[in-house]
């Protein structure tokens, strides 16, 4: 008589399609594609934490130090003028969206986004002002490989390069 008794394994089996190896073929497509076919690029000024005094209460920063700019590969897509009207008048800004493709600025450029944050692209300098992680690799929660930013034209006199 075969022996039929069931036993729980010690850990779960890995994922069936996903292991390492995937994870690591996807991030050498989006690399290739940024870097080599794409070939769009911005400068990114990080927000120095150390240099930068913010409020006790509010943790804001008004004056703001920046490290060096990081030459980072990504994918931009220029959104358009928008015209606003308020009680100061009417205002025009130019928005860009920054896809940035994230283990490769984690792992090989040792890069944080966060809101506060500068671009440059082209010319323009763009603050981040949203920052949104919309895409997961074949819907695994624990592999989000971008990460998008929301970017507005900074104002002349609040972002000073040199």
């Amino acid at each position: 008589m075969a022996d039929n008794e069931w036993s729980q394994p010690d850990a779960p089996p890995p994922p069936l399609f996903i292991g390492e190896k995937e994870k690591n073929l996807v991030k050498q497509f989006n690399d290739e594609i940024l870097e080599r076919v794409a070939g769009q690029q911005v400068l990114y000024y990080p927000i120095s934490v150390e240099h930068s005094e913010y409020h006790e209460v509010y943790g804001e920063a008004i004056e703001k130090s920046f490290l060096a700019p990081i030459r980072v590969y990504a994918a931009v897509a220029w959104q358009g003028m928008v015209t606003e009207s308020g009680k100061f008048g009417v205002d025009r800004r130019a928005t860009i969206t920054v896809r940035f493709h994230k283990r490769r600025l984690i792992e090989d450029q040792d890069l944080y986004v966060r809101m506060g944050d500068f671009v440059l692209y082209g010319d323009i300098h763009y603050e981040i002002v949203k920052l949104d992680e919309p895409a997961q690799l074949f819907g695994q929660i624990e592999t989000r490989y971008e990460i998008v930013a929301t970017c507005i034209r900074a104002r002349d006199g609040k972002f000073n390069a040199k």
